[in-house]
């Protein structure tokens, strides 16, 4: 999710953190209140940053998450997508993508045009 859509859809990012409680996903880091702010990544030469919406631990893996909601800057969007892919995959560790009813197509064709077509989505 795109940082000018955090206040838009803050419900769904904490229905999204509860379903990755359920699921056994612990020391929970979210940009959201009650949870400490995962780690920010900035870019050399400019004032862009990027931070992973939820980051998560199971069995000992950390996890990153990022919620796809349809957004006004999908170029950003996309460049956020392909950076946490690049990062996971350097630190091998998981990389998944939370969407919810009504975004599934945006999120599809999204990650088609960047050619991430093997990511599966977590459904809420």
């Amino acid at each position: 999710m795109v940082h000018t859509d955090k206040e838009k859809y803050k419900d769904i990012l904490e229905s999204s953190v509860e379903y990755l409680e359920q699921h056994g996903f612990e020391n929970i880091k979210a940009d959201t209140e009650g949870y400490e702010t995962p780690k920010s990544f900035a870019k050399s030469g400019s004032n862009i940053t990027v931070t992973p919406d939820i980051v998560a631990e199971k069995e000992g893996r950390k996890h990153y998450f990022d919620i796809s909601l349809k957004s006004e800057k999908p170029k950003l969007l996309k460049s956020k997508w392909l950076f946490l892919n690049t990062l996971s995959t350097l630190k091998s560790r998981p990389f998944r993508l939370i969407t919810t009813r009504g975004h599934y197509k945006f999120t599809n064709e999204m990650l088609n045009d960047i050619n991430l077509n093997n990511k599966t989505l977590i459904k809420i």
